[in-house]
């Protein structure tokens, strides 16, 4: 027994000097170096490429202006392809050789999940994943900050208020079946059980699928008047087109994941009228917002594309981590960096968010979100942060 407690105390000895060890990787007199893992190979190579951008926009602009307490940010980037596997190695190679303080903006659920242990194993924070799913910050850990409201969260509050704002009398459901598509579900049940409600209607499709014609139909047999989509891109164009084909016409609501320019403009206007949650809005060229005008006519002159919510994205995670190593002081570690963390409160900026808090125990900033709606081939915000 003493032999079996020495042996559990050089363990914990061991980890903590690993910890201690690595408690400033990554940081030096002149740089903080920082690692993020994107698809710029894979199905969502669109929206890596646009977060990368918006990363490196403002990383441009923290330097220019001298830094983080005299440091510059050096941003390495990896392409995992949207393959676990591959996520692995990146964050291998980021934590290991290019010796990272922090991973930023990893997107996709399982790649963070197969990242995070390379990660935790030398004390390197996952900060503001790009992925909506409640794994990234539960169970408490802290390594583990997010930012997006998950899609569990945005159904739940969302649903009860288009069922009072559009009178609904029938509310269904087509979904991907996946872990993403189940979240959607189980958001909108858990809303609808507050008002004493049930989906009426459930269909679902496999991923990749392309012909929505039989849910479609059996949507509409139903007499479904709210239809909510566990969809991504192709698919919510898919559903929807096919339903106005038959002159079915619903009031359809999708998650964040179907808040994206791409839905409008692959979708034509068919997609007028889809309702999704979101949390920051997409930037056009010709806002009515000053500000946010400048900022993507900005980003457009440095990279000759129109920024998307994904290029929002990037931009103020990167904005948010310096917020807080500069308010960590110039002796920047993990464990400094983390007490600094636990104390930040985010104003709403020119993109709309909603204020964020982080503590100790609270390490998803806000769980709220609004409602836009594409009205003639554009998003419009089209509600405030609707609170459960």
């Amino acid at each position: 027994m003493m032999k079996k407690t020495a042996a559990l105390a050089v363990l914990a000895l061991g980890a903590t000097l690993a910890m201690a060890q690595n408690s400033n990787q990554g940081v030096s007199k002149n740089e903080i170096v920082l690692g993020s893992i994107q698809d710029l190979s894979g199905p969502l190579a669109g929206f890596g490429k646009q977060v990368r951008m918006g990363m490196l926009l403002r990383v441009d602009e923290i330097n220019e202006q001298g830094g983080i307490n005299g440091r510059k940010i050096k941003l390495t980037i990896e392409d995992s392809g949207y393959d676990p596997k591959k996520a692995v190695l990146a964050a291998q190679k980021l934590v290991n050789q290019d010796k990272i303080f922090a991973m930023v903006a990893h997107i996709g659920t399982a790649q963070n999940l197969a990242a995070m242990p390379v990660q935790f194993e030398k004390n390197v924070i996952n900060f503001f994943p790009v992925t909506a799913a409640r794994e990234m910050y539960e169970p408490l850990h802290r390594l583990k900050y997010s930012f997006a409201a998950t899609y569990y969260d945005q159904m739940r509050i969302a649903v009860p208020k288009m069922v009072k704002d559009k009178n609904a009398k029938k509310v269904c459901t087509l979904y991907q079946d996946d872990e993403f598509g189940l979240e959607v579900v189980r958001g909108a049940e858990a809303g609808l059980k507050t008002i004493n409600m049930e989906l009426a209607e459930k269909t679902s499709y496999k991923r990749g699928a392309t012909d929505f014609s039989s849910q479609v139909a059996r949507l509409k047999s139903s007499g479904c008047d709210l239809v909510v989509l566990g969809t991504i891109i192709r698919e919510t164009i898919g559903a929807i087109g096919e339903a106005r084909k038959t002159g079915y016409n619903p009031t359809f609501l999708g998650a964040s994941a179907a808040y994206t320019d791409l839905i409008h403009k692959l979708g034509g206007k068919a997609m007028d009228g889809l309702y999704a949650t979101m949390t920051v809005q997409n930037p056009y060229l010709d806002e009515a917002s000053q500000p946010l005008r400048f900022w993507a006519n900005k980003y457009k002159t440095k990279f000759n594309e129109d920024p998307t919510v994904f290029s929002v994205y990037g931009y103020i995670i990167i904005d948010t981590f310096a917020a807080a190593a500069r308010k960590a002081g110039p002796n920047l570690t993990t464990d400094s960096f983390i007490k600094a963390m636990d104390t930040m409160v985010i104003e709403p900026d020119m993109f709309g968010g909603a204020e964020a808090r982080f503590s100790p125990t609270k390490r998803l900033g806000s769980d709220l979100s609004r409602l836009s709606q594409i009205q003639d081939g554009k998003w419009k915000v089209v509600s405030d942060y609707v609170k459960p």
